[in-house]
């Protein structure tokens, strides 16, 4: 997934794209959100792999199941 998914501070200001592509994870996870299907993303941007579509939703599954932390600061 690291190869396929990456940041770069000078596209999107560094938010995660797809291989160095000017194409956002979000853009992908958002189409598939919409109804997109993965053929209709595949038809309508012909530079993007069935792998890519892969690795945006590992990358966001693995984003979500991240531990946050709460840290409650005492008052007084």
């Amino acid at each position: 997934m690291q190869q396929r998914i990456n940041s770069n501070p000078e596209i999107f200001n560094g938010k995660p794209i797809v291989r160095g592509m000017r194409f956002k994870v979000a853009d992908v996870l958002g189409y598939l959100a919409s109804g997109m299907t993965w053929e209709e993303l595949l038809t309508d941007f012909p530079y993007l792999e069935k792998e890519d579509i892969t690795a945006c939703l590992l990358f966001a599954a693995n984003k979500i199941d991240y531990p946050i932390l709460h840290i409650e600061m005492d008052a007084a």
